[in-house]
């Protein structure tokens, strides 16, 4: 595979599924000390990977769960956030402006924070009442904080007894780390492909519903328009048909990504109905991968890990073919502003 190191991927990705029961004996103590809340509180993009966890929470359990951006919440407050609260916040490099703000905000309300970093030493990673750290880079960071968060929402709700399949469930998640590589190779020839036939197209509508909306929106933002400066319109699947379809036209650009829970009809609505206008839909879907060995109820949790995995290989591709490395940048940390 195109500038793919498998040994260093496995290596990030067995260091997050690892985490597993530390996580889950973190909470424990959270819980019996009497926590009674939790923030999923971020920066930018990697905010985006906690987000398919904070949502099963929402979902699947009666613990208040609230979504707050970083940035946001120093402004504005949250009468929730207080000394009964557990505060996550995720950052690759650790050193995130916005989040070191947000997390001494928190603390100052008598919170306890909880980090996922991926580089030690940090400020996110050493200001912590409690850090896991695991290294990973941008190539590798959107599993590992899947993985991380999703253990979080899944301990949460075992610990309330909401949940039963959990040490089933856990069990098959220590096996995705070689899937995940079967994923890339699998994917390989489509991302090569794609990453030609869209190399000079500036404009593409992203679509999803969801765990599987979260990574659409991730990487059309964090990845094309950061990455790439290629123009997108993140939108979720059940807003497409407020607004969005308007703009759909014959050569109108469609992504829509398809994972294999609950929302799964929103997807297929977008569908039915884009072929009847655009002749550029793009579907991935997470039922193309063959997982082998994760049964239905864990492939439904692990469908946004999967096209991270997967879309890796066409950002691989993409800035090969339109000789724009992944690294370049014209504004972001070029200045303080």
């Amino acid at each position: 595979m195109l500038n793919f190191d498998e040994k260093h991927y496995l290596s990030v990705q067995s260091g997050a599924v690892a985490l597993a029961q530390p996580i889950h004996d973190a909470l424990k103590k959270e819980l019996d000390a009497g926590v009674e809340n939790i923030f999923f509180m971020g920066a930018g993009g990697v905010a985006f990977l906690t987000l398919p966890a904070a949502r099963i929470l929402q979902t699947k359990s009666t613990f208040p769960t609230f979504v707050d951006m970083a940035a946001e919440v120093v402004h504005t407050g949250n009468v929730n956030l207080g000394p009964k609260s557990l505060v996550l916040f995720p950052s690759v490099s650790g050193t995130t402006k916005e989040a070191i703000a947000a997390l001494e905000f928190a603390k100052s309300k008598g919170a306890r924070v909880l980090t996922l970093t991926g580089t030690a030493g940090t400020p996110l990673a050493d200001l912590a009442d409690i850090n896991f750290q695991n290294d990973a880079a941008d190539d590798t960071s959107s599993e590992n904080f899947y993985l991380q968060t999703l253990f979080i929402a899944l301990s949460i709700m075992h610990l309330r007894g909401e949940y039963d399949e959990y040490d089933e469930v856990i069990a098959e998640l220590q096996t995705l780390p070689q899937l995940l590589v079967d994923v890339k190779a699998a994917f390989e020839p489509r991302a090569e492909a794609l990453a030609l036939e869209m190399k000079d197209e500036q404009n593409h509508i992203f679509t999803g519903a969801g765990g599987a909306w979260y990574e659409a929106w991730y990487y059309a933002m964090c990845i094309l328009e950061e990455m790439q400066w290629v123009w997108t319109r993140p939108v979720h699947a059940s807003d497409f048909f407020h607004g969005t379809l308007e703009l759909t036209e014959k050569d109108t650009t469609v992504f829509l990504f398809k994972g294999e829970d609950e929302s799964r009809p929103l997807a297929d609505r977008v569908e039915r109905f884009v072929p009847t206008v655009s002749e550029k839909l793009r579907v991935f879907d997470s039922k193309d991968f063959e997982l082998k060995g994760l049964s239905p109820r864990t492939r439904a949790l692990v469908s946004p890990i999967v096209f991270a995995a997967a879309l890796e290989r066409l950002s691989a591709h993409l800035e090969i073919v339109r000789n724009h490395p992944l690294t370049t940048r014209r504004y972001y940390k070029k200045g303080d502003f």
